[in-house]
């Protein structure tokens, strides 16, 4: 009998227990705290959902917050199956924890607080985990997330990051995911996705690159408010495709955006529910290129979100995550949105964590930080500092301007690489109209041919440049921003116009020989310059982007685009046919870039060994490598910007030869000069 009672009474303390663990207790609410102690908030605790012995432990900092709710979810469009209250602790860090094995399940928070009003709080709006790692989105502006609780069981064989000897090692493709494989001529089995960028690898492996930076990867907004809509509280009169391609506007942080999954789709309303598959197949991508031998880089954006889409952020406390104005308004001195204050303790703790989440779960060799210049002092500091921890090769990568800040000098004291947009102004151009560079025979606004000598020689502060070290020089002639450097050297040349339309788009894009001799000294000069080199993907071809868009009323049809962020189509994608076309062009960057790599002294001479050598003409610049104690060959390079003059030089006593030239040469022997044609460049060799 006692047995029996014993037995019935642990019965229904597990039951009374279960009720307990299921459903939402009534709980005080409790005082937010005031915005004078934000800056002193701070927690070490892991956020977001962690499971330690056995139990799920979720956790999320909401300091202005009275009271939070976590709810489950069967699936991504159910209503809740169970709601628990959380305790905050002593930092505004509010906690749930059970034994309960949640695999495949989704959750969100319900937030509410005594003075919401004028903020985003509001207690019947479920706020996906901003540290979610896999979420089910909707395809609309509003987003309509929830995270997702997968198990984490990828093999990664022994995988680990791709380790440059020296960041000037790298030759980076920056590429967007879906740009790379959604044009039919890509013929991949699943367009558009991580799995079919693994069937690219080999045209990426050939051209000779050996790094890949992929546009935002983060899960972003990529849907803007409709156009013109009056019933939208805020009026989209800026973006007829109501689309963010590119990515630059994260929402969350820690997982993959998952319409470059298998199950990714873009359908309107549809839900992109894909169970953490884009987890798994964006780690099968990294791994993939890794045993290419290719490092990944990934284009990180932490400086703004976005103004239109719900942000985790947002909802759980504009306050706090948000540079505000007085009126208590969003600031946007990046121009692109919601500027985040990454000086808050907890929005750095943050970001740092979410680098190195990617380093360690997805083997990332390195980051570009969009509009760096937003981000704050410590936070820069900090970033770079516990990264080295984690890989001490690790490559970072600054954006170096923002809030009307320009800054690369700063960066590279920080030990951070950055662009080098002077390299690009000077070599190529601001742009085609009144502001033409080097290679067009013409001197950029402040550039001259000592400027020039710089940008070959690594552009160092010694020689009046931003750099304290080559390592930190990124060059490049095109990126995704303004136009390509195809439409470039087409506008420059009056091939096309910028506002007219194209009559024959085929024609168009089919490089001509003049063409052809601009892309290939610029090519030459950014393979032939010390420090790292940087394409864009279509460089290599000399992508047009032509508003080519048939099923969408574009008044600019027809037309070029210098800013293609909201258009998921042939504008963007790459052409493998036009690049066959242009093999020309393609087989002569993979010849530079081979040659950048047999020669390492094209990359990272140390600049003692490194003399400037002119031509007895203006546009006449080159440098010559002197023999070190490692013996490497002694090289000489020239080029010459000169439109129609030839240029002169005088060379060092010895036996030379053509290594390398922009143009076919006959007589493999030079003697004591050369006469370098125009719109050209080559690299002698010393016997």
């Amino acid at each position: 009998m006692k047995k029996a009672l014993l037995l019935f009474l642990l019965v229904l303390l597990f039951f009374q227990c279960a009720f307990q663990e299921n459903a939402a207790q009534p709980i005080k609410p409790v005082p937010a705290f005031p915005e004078s102690q934000f800056d002193q908030l701070y927690s070490d605790k892991t956020m977001g959902l962690s499971v330690e012995n056995g139990r799920f432990i979720f956790r999320i900092f909401a300091p202005r917050a009275n009271m939070v709710e976590l709810a489950l979810f069967k699936s991504a469009k159910d209503q809740a199956y169970a709601n628990y209250n959380m305790l905050r602790d002593e930092d505004g860090v509010w906690e749930y924890s059970t034994n309960k094995r949640l695999w495949n399940k989704y959750y969100g928070y319900y937030i509410s607080a005594e003075n919401g009003k004028g903020d985003i709080f509001n207690q019947n709006v479920l706020i996906p985990d901003p540290y979610s790692t896999s979420v089910s989105t909707q395809n609309n502006y509003t987003i309509n997330a929830r995270s997702f609780i997968y198990k984490n069981n990828f093999d990664w064989g022994g995988d680990t990051w791709v380790k440059p000897k020296d960041p000037r090692d790298l030759i980076i493709y920056e590429a967007h995911v879906r740009d790379l494989t959604a044009h039919p001529s890509a013929e991949t089995d699943a367009p558009g996705t991580y799995l079919a960028a693994i069937e690219k690898i080999k045209y990426i492996k050939k051209l000779g690159v050996n790094a890949i930076e992929f546009l935002p990867l983060h899960d972003f907004a990529n849907i803007e408010i409709p156009f013109r809509d009056t019933s939208t509280a805020l009026f989209n009169s800026w973006n007829a495709y109501a689309r963010n391609h590119w990515g630059y506007m994260s929402t969350f942080f820690f997982a993959p955006e998952n319409y470059y999954g298998s199950k990714g789709n873009m359908i309107a309303d549809a839900y992109i529910d894909d169970k953490g598959k884009s987890v798994k197949e964006f780690k099968t991508l990294v791994k993939s290129l890794h045993r290419a031998g290719i490092a990944v880089l990934m284009d990180v954006v932490y400086n703004h979100t976005s103004t239109y889409d719900p942000n985790p952020f947002k909802m759980i406390d504009k306050k706090y995550y948000y540079r505000l104005d007085k009126n208590q308004d969003f600031i946007s001195a990046s121009g692109c949105g919601n500027d985040f204050k990454t000086e808050r303790p907890m929005a750095r703790k943050m970001i740092v964590e979410s680098i190195l989440y990617w380093m360690k779960e997805y083997h990332i060799d390195g980051f570009r930080f969009d509009l760096a210049s937003m981000i704050d002092d410590e936070t820069l500091k900090t970033i770079i500092k516990e990264a080295k921890k984690v890989n001490p090769n690790v490559v970072i990568i600054a954006e170096p301007w923002g809030g009307g800040k320009y800054n690369p000098e700063h960066f590279s004291t920080l030990n951070w690489a950055a662009w080098n947009d002077r390299f690009r102004n000077g070599i190529k151009g601001q742009n085609p109209h009144s502001r033409p560079g080097f290679i067009f025979g013409n001197w950029d606004e402040g550039v001259s041919r000592r400027n020039v000598s710089r940008f070959l020689l690594g552009s160092l502060q010694d020689d009046g440049g931003q750099y304290l070290n080559m390592k930190h020089a990124v060059n490049y002639l095109e990126s995704h921003d303004d136009e390509s450097f195809g439409d470039f050297v087409r506008v420059y040349l009056g091939k096309s116009k910028e506002n007219t339309g194209i009559s024959n788009i085929e024609s168009h894009h089919i490089l001509t020989p003049e063409e052809l001799r601009y892309h290939k000294l610029g090519a030459f000069i950014l393979g032939t310059s010390q420090g790292i080199a940087m394409i864009h993907s279509g460089q290599e071809y000399g992508q047009s982007k032509i508003i080519e868009r048939n099923d969408f009323p574009d008044e600019n049809q027809g037309m070029l685009d210098r800013n293609s962020y909201n258009k998921d189509n042939t504008t963007n994608y790459i052409n493998y046919q036009i690049a066959k076309k242009n093999k020309e062009l393609v087989d002569f960057y993979s010849s530079v870039f081979r040659l950048r790599q047999v020669y390492p002294q094209l990359r990272k001479a140390s600049r003692d060994e490194l003399e400037p050598f002119f031509a007895d003409s203006e546009f006449g610049i080159g440098y010559r490598m002197l023999p070190n104690n490692d013996s490497e060959n002694e090289l000489i390079v020239m080029v010459n910007g000169s439109k129609d003059k030839e240029a002169f030089y005088n060379l060092p006593d010895g036996m030379w030869s053509y290594l390398f030239s922009t143009y076919p040469y006959t007589d493999d022997r030079v003697l004591n000069y050369i006469t370098l044609k125009p719109t050209s460049g080559v690299i002698l060799i010393k016997h």
